[in-house]
């Protein structure tokens, strides 16, 4: 397999928007957090999760074709470059319109901690230090629900991925913000220095 740093390249290769870098991050932090917990393979869990949206900038897919543009593009480039089945299939199934069923720990994994690292990164930058110390699960339950905020956000995936995951939206809230804040100065995140 890889290695995290053959997956950052690739990452950097294709992506060069510092906030999609900074969202895989985020995933990637979430999902090895929930790979350490289940016992899973962190090291592939956490790749799948940096890599999952590396052809989102070059194939943004506003139309959702199942096999055009993203997340289809890059699963073949991952293909090409080694990268094992059960990470693709994971990524191919992070985006529904794929029409990719998600089976495995990973597959709920990759999904639940997604659009939920987004919406938290959101849920930081307005604060007034800007900081994930300051975000708080049950404020981020309540936020959920103002559709005018973040407003890129799928609530229904949010809602979906913990359901999937068999984990209470509130736990996985919170569990997601402790990932976040263990790597907060990588993101932007922590706060004034």
């Amino acid at each position: 397999m890889p290695t995290r740093e053959d997956a950052w390249k690739l990452l950097c290769e294709y992506t060069q928007g510092e906030s999609l870098r900074k969202h895989a991050l985020a995933v990637e932090a979430c999902t090895r957090a929930y790979a350490r917990k289940l016992g899973a393979d962190e090291d592939l869990w956490a790749l799948t999760a940096l890599l999952h949206d590396f052809d989102y900038e070059r194939w943004p897919n506003a139309a959702h074709h199942p096999t055009q543009e993203h997340p289809y593009e890059g699963s073949k480039i991952l293909r090409e470059r080694g990268y094992p089945e059960e990470m693709i299939h994971a990524i191919l199934g992070h985006a529904d319109y794929c029409g990719v069923a998600r089976v495995s720990p990973l597959d709920r994994a990759l999904f639940a901690c997604d659009e939920l690292a987004g919406f938290l990164t959101a849920c930081a930058l307005i604060k007034p230090s800007k900081s994930i110390h300051e975000v708080e699960a049950a404020s981020v339950k309540k936020k959920l629900k103002d559709k005018a905020f973040a407003r890129g956000v799928n609530r229904d995936d949010v809602y979906k991925g913990a359901e999937e995951l068999g984990v209470p939206l509130e736990e996985h809230i919170a569990f997601c913000i402790d990932s976040l804040r263990a790597i907060a100065p990588q993101l932007g995140l922590n706060g004034p220095a």
